[in-house]
């Protein structure tokens, strides 16, 4: 069991809704995250997966600083970030580094990809400029780039060899974790594997800690350690790789886990069709916010939210279909 290393508890983010321009009016809250708990491990991948607008990003937004809970804490290394000083937040922002969905845009095109690499130990470090120049080309080895690359712009780069610039970027103030917002999603297929072992390498070799939020659940299943599902700002499946894969217990989380590839073109996988469109986040259905679209929908499920709870070791759930089971 490895030594916690970010722990979310009961974290909450509720965005106000208003109308009028001159006298605004509160007419509602959008709960983006509505009390969500788990635990990210030294040297571990946690997988956040749901659809658009579950509360990923968010999530991630809120890990990153760049939003401030509504509730709930944030604890890194075993301290809440509420009661950090300003010198231990920037401690916190240094250890803690993101790469971003598309390395098209989030590599400034104007600058030379040695400067790019070089900007956050600039403004973070007490490096020298030889010590930092020494730096970028080792950061430029590590995610399998010539030293030569710093005297080129982006544009001259594939989108795989982008996505190393940034991961290299990332990894320049040796983060402890870094914040994976769909990784390769925007890569062609056959780049997607040399990302995720690049990645997956780089964990080992430095004991790194990965948040990752994505929609390729191969890709999930393939690096993650433990898996959270998300529906409408709730968890409601969270357990490792291996129960996920081979048996995930929420309706939902079997939908979306039918849907992503087989790991073996024999397996059997059983089709589980999701109806209906997602609930509006401002007027989210009573009982369990998945009622409406679930197939094994029962009469409870419309009137009694359902909690996480445990079916077997750290394998959690919340559906009543399993509380029934218990009873």
């Amino acid at each position: 069991m490895s030594e916690t290393l970010l722990e979310i508890r009961d974290l909450k983010k509720h965005f106000p809704v208003t109308k009028g321009v001159i006298w605004q009016e509160t007419v509602g809250l959008v709960k983006a995250v509505d009390g969500v708990s788990y635990t990210i491990g030294t040297g571990e991948t946690l997988g956040l997966v749901g659809e658009s607008g579950c509360g990923k990003t968010t999530t991630a937004k809120l890990i990153l600083l760049l939003d401030q809970p509504t509730s709930g804490s944030i604890v890194f290394q075993g301290q809440d970030l509420h009661t950090l000083t300003r010198k231990e937040l920037h401690t916190y922002r240094r250890g803690v580094q993101a790469v971003f969905q598309d390395p098209y845009s989030s590599l400034n095109p104007r600058m030379l990809v040695g400067k790019i690499i070089a900007e956050p130990l600039v403004a973070n470090s007490d490096f020298s400029k030889p010590q930092i120049t020494e730096r970028v080309q080792e950061l430029l080895s590590l995610v399998g780039l010539s030293p030569s690359a710093a005297h080129l712009f982006p544009h001259e780069f594939s989108g795989g060899q982008r996505q190393r610039i940034a991961i290299a970027r990332a990894l320049g103030l040796n983060p402890k974790l870094i914040v994976l917002d769909e990784p390769v999603s925007a890569l062609d297929v056959s780049i997607r594997a040399q990302i995720m072992n690049l990645l997956q390498d780089l964990q080992q070799q430095f004991g790194l800690s990965y948040f990752l939020i994505a929609h390729d659940l191969a890709a999930v299943l393939h690096l993650s350690s433990t898996i959270v599902v998300m529906y409408l700002g709730k968890v409601v499946e969270l357990g490792s790789s291996d129960d996920l894969r081979t048996e995930p217990l929420h309706p939902y989380s079997q939908a979306l886990f039918s849907a992503a590839l087989p790991s073996h073109p024999d397996e059997a996988r059983k089709e589980v069709i999701i109806s209906g469109e997602i609930p509006s986040p401002l007027n989210p259905p009573s009982g369990c916010s998945f009622h409406p679209r679930c197939p094994l929908a029962m009469p409870i499920c419309s009137q009694v939210e359902p909690t996480l709870q445990s079916t077997a070791g750290s394998h959690l759930v919340a559906c009543h279909l399993y509380t029934e089971a218990r009873d």
